[in-house]
C-alpha cells in the first residue's frame, strides 16, 4: 500500500491546515489571562504564516487554566483568526469524562477540531487508549487529531493501537512526538491517518517520511520559514527544504533545549513586541534576565529581532 493518499491529505489539509502552531496563552503582570494580547497573537501568528492554531495545548498552559477560560480563549481566537485559519482546541485529559466536556465546549464555542492527547499519568493500557479517545471522538462531530507524546504523557500509542483507532471516521490525523519515525511510516503505510510533525527538531525528516505539515512551538517565531519548508516538501524540492532546515536549527535548539519551549517562546514574543509581558503561571517560571539576552541574541543572528 502506498503512502498517505493524496485525497486522504486533502481532507487533513482542509480539517486542520498544514503549518500549524500550539499557541501560548498570554498572561498579564497580575497572573490574568491578557484577552487583547491572545488576539494580537493570533493575529501575528497567522499574518507570519500559520494556517492552524492549537488553543489549550500544553504549549498553552492548559493545566493551569480553568474550564471557563479554555473557553474564552477559544471563542477569542476563534473570533479573531477564525475566518484565516483552522482552530484546534486541545481537550485531551487523564479523566474520559471531563475530556468529553471540554469537547462539547469547544465545538460550542466555534472550534474547527479537536487535539486529543494520550491520557497522562495513570499510564492506561492499549485498550484503554483506544477506547477513550473513540469516545471523546464520539462526543462531537468535530474532525479529531490524536497527540502521541510518550515523553509527556508516559505511554506511547502503540503501532496497532493507531490502526485501529483510524478505522473511526472522525479520527484523521496525528501529531507526532514519539521519535521513532520507523513506527509512524508503518501507520502512514498502513492506514489513512494523516501525520503532522509534532517535534520541531524532527520536522523535515517526518515530512520526508510523509507527513503533510507540522504543529510546532517554534512557528511562533518562524512560522513563515516553516511555511517555505513545508511547501518545498510539497513540490519534492528537497534540496531547499534541508537549506530551510539547516538556517532554523539553532533557532530551535535556542528555543526548545534550554527552556521550556512555553517559556522560552513566551520570551521571544515579548521581546518582538508581540505580547507586554513573558508572564507565566506556576509551576513555571518565566525566563531570567540572562537567559532572555541570550534568546535575543539568537534572534538576532536568525533574523528575527533588529
Amino acid at each position: 500500500m502506498a503512502l498517505i493518499s493524496d485525497s486522504d491529505a486533502a481532507v487533513a489539509r482542509e480539517a486542520f491546515g498544514a503549518v500549524g502552531t500550539a499557541m501560548i496563552t498570554p498572561f498579564d503582570a497580575a497572573g490574568g489571562i491578557d484577552y487583547a494580547a491572545v488576539e494580537a497573537t493570533a493575529e501575528h501568528l497567522v499574518d507570519l504564516g500559520n494556517d492552524q492554531l492549537v488553543v489549550s495545548g500544553t504549549t498553552g498552559e492548559s493545566p493551569t487554566t480553568t474550564d471557563g477560560e479554555k473557553r474564552r480563549l477559544l471563542e477569542t481566537v476563534v473570533g479573531a483568526v477564525g475566518d484565516r485559519a483552522r482552530i484546534l482546541a486541545g481537550v485531551g485529559t487523564n479523566i474520559t469524562a471531563h475530556s468529553v466536556e471540554l469537547a462539547q465546549q469547544a465545538a460550542a464555542a466555534g472550534a474547527h477540531g479537536l487535539l486529543v492527547v494520550t491520557p497522562y499519568y495513570s499510564k492506561p493500557p492499549q485498550a484503554a487508549i483506544a477506547e477513550h479517545m473513540r469516545t471523546v471522538a464520539d462526543a462531537t462531530e468535530l474532525p479529531v487529531m490524536l497527540y502521541d507524546i510518550p515523553g509527556r504523557s508516559g505511554v506511547p500509542i502503540d503501532t496497532e493501537t493507531l490502526l485501529r483507532l483510524a478505522e473511526h471516521p472522525r479520527i484523521l490525523a496525528v501529531k507526532d512526538a514519539k521519535g521513532d519515525l520507523v513506527a509512524s511510516q508503518r501507520v502512514m503505510t498502513e492506514s489513512s491517518l494523516v501525520y503532522y510533525s509534532g517535534e520541531d527538531a524532527l520536522n523535515l525528516p517526518l515530512m520526508a517520511f510523509g507527513a503533510v505539515g507540522i504543529v510546532s512551538v517554534v512557528g511562533h517565531v518562524s512560522a513563515d520559514k516553516f511555511a517555505s519548508m513545508v511547501a518545498a516538501v510539497g513540490d519534492n524540492d528537497l534540496d531547499s527544504a534541508r537549506r530551510i532546515a539547516g538556517e532554523l536549527a539553532p533557532l530551535v535548539d535556542a528555543i526548545m533545549n534550554h527552556l521550556p519551549g512555553v517559556v522560552a517562546v513566551k520570551a521571544a514574543l515579548e521581546l518582538q513586541g508581540v505580547i507586554p509581558t513573558r508572564a507565566t503561571r506556576m509551576p513555571l517560571l518565566p525566563a531570567a534576565d540572562e537567559q532572555v539576552e541570550s534568546l535575543r541574541a539568537q534572534l538576532i543572528r536568525s533574523g528575527y529581532l533588529q
